[in-house]
């Protein structure tokens, strides 16, 4: 053993009683804390590269917390203690992961990770992403921490799920997950036969704050289409993420033979999407018109490879199981 009982919980105590002085005087801003102790010993570690650079990491971490990737992280067989986002004031899981994974205790959101109550779950490993590097020092005081790669716009799903696998250690759930998928591509194209070379199939959401957006190829969701060999409308063809605030007047750029509109659970953006609806532009659109348009839930602007299989299901239930007139 690297140290003793007692210089653990003498590390333990002075981590609390540093982080409750500071957390007074800083009036609990997260961005704020600067933790300074000794480092808790890891034994039977590994030696990982990530974006704060190398790093020793437990072979078999038990007591995982995410403030990013907790769905691949889950799907690579790690079941973290605690996450971000889903978990905050007490929202449920969206529909696309009940049933695949379990509710599991909150530290807060994106924006604002709660790093006191981090430290009293005792994590043996911290993930999180490029947005969290100022707060990297303070993390990695709690647990050994890892910094995925995250700038904007993100990289392709496949992307991170691979760099998540490797520092993990996951490399064969990973090719797993992968193989899978590719089965699930070549079968929806064996199914579509030649009608995906010319089918044009749009995504497109509406939010209160942004208006009305379309997907390019680069989107998770665009991406998934072209493994598959679909087409895409004019307007909606290139190496771009996504185009916001699109007029009402420019609505035909979001038409197409069929359309996947990714439809919101913000109050707000329920009433926009009505609002929208009710529009003569909308209603002019050849889609609407033809019966072709499909309101989809917020995977399709995920990326975890739970979003991603839900893409897949949403497109062989669509365009394979619903007849295409």
């Amino acid at each position: 053993m690297f140290t003793s009982i007692y210089l653990r919980r003498l590390t333990r105590l002075m981590l609390l009683n540093i982080l409750a002085v500071i957390l007074v005087s800083a009036c609990s801003t997260t961005h704020d804390i600067s933790i300074t102790s000794y480092k808790q010993p890891v034994e039977n570690c590994r030696t990982v590269q990530h974006e704060m650079g190398r790093i020793c990491i437990p072979r078999n971490p038990e007591r995982v917390v995410t403030l990013d990737s907790f769905e691949n992280t889950w799907a690579l067989g790690i079941r973290p203690i605690a996450s971000t986002y889903y978990f905050n004031k007490g929202l449920s899981l969206p529909q696309y992961l009940q049933g695949k994974l379990e509710q599991v205790e909150s530290v807060g959101d994106y924006s604002s990770p709660n790093i006191e109550k981090i430290l009293r779950l005792k994590p043996d490993l911290i993930i999180c992403g490029s947005e969290f590097k100022g707060i990297y020092k303070q993390l990695s005081y709690i647990a050994p921490t890892i910094v995925l790669n995250r700038p904007f716009p993100l990289p392709s799903w496949g992307d991170m799920l691979e760099e998540l696998a490797q520092v993990l250690g996951k490399e064969e759930v990973h090719k797993q997950l992968m193989d899978r998928y590719w089965q699930r591509v070549e079968k929806l194209q064996q199914a579509l036969g030649k009608s995906r070379e010319t089918m044009e199939v749009s995504i497109a959401n509406t939010a209160s704050e942004y208006g009305i957006w379309s997907y390019g190829d680069k989107h998770f969701s665009g991406s998934v289409l072209k493994d598959i060999g679909l087409q895409r409308p004019k307007f909606q063809r290139g190496d771009f993420f996504y185009i916001e605030n699109i007029s009402k007047e420019k609505i035909s750029d979001i038409d197409g033979d069929v359309l996947f509109f990714v439809a919101s659970e913000s109050k707000d953006d329920r009433k926009t999407l009505e609002k929208l609806k009710q529009s003569p532009l909308w209603l002019q659109l050849k889609v609407f018109q033809q019966n072709k348009i499909y309101f989809v839930g917020e995977h399709w602007h995920q990326n975890d490879i739970f979003a991603i299989n839900a893409i897949l299901d949403d497109l062989e239930k669509y365009l394979v199981n619903t007849p295409q007139t």
